[in-house]
């Protein structure tokens, strides 16, 4: 399912846990956050001066390959789509 600006942050980690990954990486502070199932992800990443198209683009790569958060594969992951 492709992820899009307008989903409810606090949705998206329930829905697909390996998404916190994702927020943590680009250090948005939203697991746990009590705005989390107002904001939608455009939100958060205006909040966090995050550029949202990249964001989300990690997002659906990590929900995709369903990568347990913490995994070394998660973490690999994200390290190759930090360097692109």
């Amino acid at each position: 399912m492709p992820l899009a600006a307008d989903d409810i942050v606090d949705e998206v980690m329930r829905k697909w846990p390996s998404a916190i990954a994702v927020f943590l990486k680009y250090e948005l502070k939203c697991v746990g956050c009590p705005i989390g199932p107002f904001h939608t992800i455009e939100d958060a990443c205006r909040e966090h001066s995050v550029d949202c198209a990249v964001f989300i683009a990690d997002l659906q790569r990590a929900v995709d390959a369903g990568l347990a958060p913490g995994s070394p594969e998660a973490l690999q992951s994200l390290g190759e789509s930090a360097r692109r």
